[in-house]
Formats: C-alpha cells, sequence, structure tokens
C-alpha cells in the first residue's frame, strides 16, 4: 500500500507549508540562502531552500522511475495517484499567487515527467513480459 503513495505529493506538502508561513516566512523563504561555500575558483556557489526543494524533487523523481519498473496491481493505482499529483501540480500554479514561482513551475514539470516516465517504463516493461506460446 505504502508503495502505491507517490513520492512527488513530499515537495508539494513542502513548498505549501512554506506559501501558508509553516516553514519560513512565505514564499520569500525559498530565496534564503542555506548554505554558501567558497569555490577554488574564487566564486561563491550558495543554495537556497528553492533549490534544494528541487534537489530532493529530482532524487524522488529517480525513485519514482525505480518504483515504475515493477509490475503488479498497486503500480497501477501508483501511477493513478501521480497522475492526481501532478494535476494538484498545475491547479495550484494557475489559480494560486504564491504558487507561481519558477521553483513552483520547476516542481510541476518535475511531477509532469514523473507521470509521463511512469507509464513509459510501465508499458514498455509490460510489452516484454507478454510471451506468445507456440
Amino acid at each position: 500500500m505504502l508503495a502505491a503513495i507517490p513520492l512527488m505529493i513530499v515537495p508539494l506538502i513542502v513548498y505549501n507549508l512554506v506559501l501558508i508561513g509553516l516553514v519560513g516566512d512565505g514564499v520569500s523563504a525559498l530565496a534564503s540562502t542555506i548554505t554558501s561555500l567558497s569555490m577554488m575558483s574564487g566564486a561563491t556557489w550558495t543554495m537556497s531552500l528553492g533549490d534544494l526543494l528541487i534537489t530532493v524533487s529530482l532524487v524522488l523523481l529517480f525513485i519514482e522511475v525505480l518504483k515504475a519498473t515493477r509490475t503488479g496491481s498497486w503500480s497501477v493505482i501508483d501511477h493513478m495517484l501521480s497522475m492526481f499529483v501532478f494535476v494538484a501540480f498545475l491547479v495550484e500554479f494557475l489559480l494560486v499567487r504564491g504558487a507561481a514561482t519558477q521553483v513552483f513551475f520547476i516542481l510541476m514539470v518535475i511531477a509532469f515527467i514523473d507521470v509521463i516516465a511512469g507509464f513509459s517504463v510501465s508499458i514498455r516493461s509490460a510489452g516484454r513480459d507478454v510471451s506468445i506460446g507456440l
């Protein structure tokens, strides 16, 4: 059952917690610097909360693609719930003022890639599972 829960719901929940102010002070918290490193070139590399959220989402996308290779009754439910998560991203992006940011748009694109990759991998692996007896 837990395997059917789409992991892309985590960035959606975290972003909404930031949006309503439970984490940080609203959407401006996404631009706050988490870490800053001096590079050997002399440049300074900084990572914001929004950058970290995108990075974590990419790791979750990788796990979702691995989950898509499994076959079973829960995989269909997982794909369906992933589609609902993407639709939630899309609706929020279009209707909520605080979601009209670059970070949220990139998260929405990652959720879309999750849906497309999940269906593509499942269809491809299902085609290989079919064997024709002679």
